[in-house]
């Protein structure tokens, strides 16, 4: 199954491939360079299937949990000075999407959308120590019963030309559903309480709705 933020690039990408495949079927006699724009014709339409998929996860929603907004790699677990919304200090934790990660963007816990704010901005490599003040990104805050206000950023990376948001002040949204995309790559970051118990460790590979980030009791 694709992302419906994957409907128009799918279908460039596939009549791009479909028009390729004819003309070099037509019009080009020799075989191995035939053959070789053919495969790498279709490995570009492969890519970008792969890029807008969007595996179907069953969900146990938990008050009590934090769960992994995207897929990817768990890149940064420290204490920082959050300058948007909070001002003061919260506890992030940041997870980097490659490529071939799923870029679907989901909510990491059910609540109220208090805040909600698109920022233009550059397109640093998305580990930069400055992506997350400097790049594109969008940061919502979610009012939860449990852990109170949690704000989540998605920061465009280097490849990264759009992102999308779906959370709006006022919302109620309910963990794990799509939250958004972010097209070709980047990060997520969450803002939370200082003291929160964390459940992932540095590198781990996180699953968007699956892997727990933070309990509480």
């Amino acid at each position: 199954m694709f992302h419906k933020e994957g409907t128009q690039s799918i279908l460039f990408g596939t009549l791009f491939t479909a028009i390729v495949l004819l003309l070099a079927d037509n019009f080009i006699d020799t075989n191995w360079v035939k053959m070789g724009i053919q495969i790498i014709t279709l490995l570009f339409l492969i890519i970008i299937l792969q890029f807008f998929r969007n595996p179907q996860r069953t969900f146990t929603l938990n008050e009590n949990q934090i769960l992994s907004p995207v897929d990817g790699k768990v890149v940064v677990i420290e204490e920082v000075f959050e300058s948007e919304y909070f001002k003061d200090n919260r506890l992030q934790v940041s997870i980097f999407m490659s490529p071939i990660n799923v870029h679907v963007t989901r909510y990491a816990l059910g609540g109220l959308v208090k805040f909600s704010k698109y920022h233009p901005g550059k397109f640093l490599v998305a580990w930069h120590p400055k992506a997350s003040e400097e790049n594109e990104r969008t940061t919502v805050v979610i009012e939860n019963k449990t852990f109170g206000a949690v704000l989540y950023r998605q920061i465009a990376g280097a490849l990264a030309r759009r992102i999308v948001n779906y959370a709006e002040e006022g919302m109620q949204v309910i963990q794990g559903t799509d939250a958004g995309f972010i097209k070709f790559g980047s990060r997520v970051d969450l803002f939370l309480p200082i003291g929160t118990p964390i459940n992932v460790v540095l590198n781990q590979k996180a699953i968007g709705g699956k892997t727990i980030i933070a309990t509480k009791a």
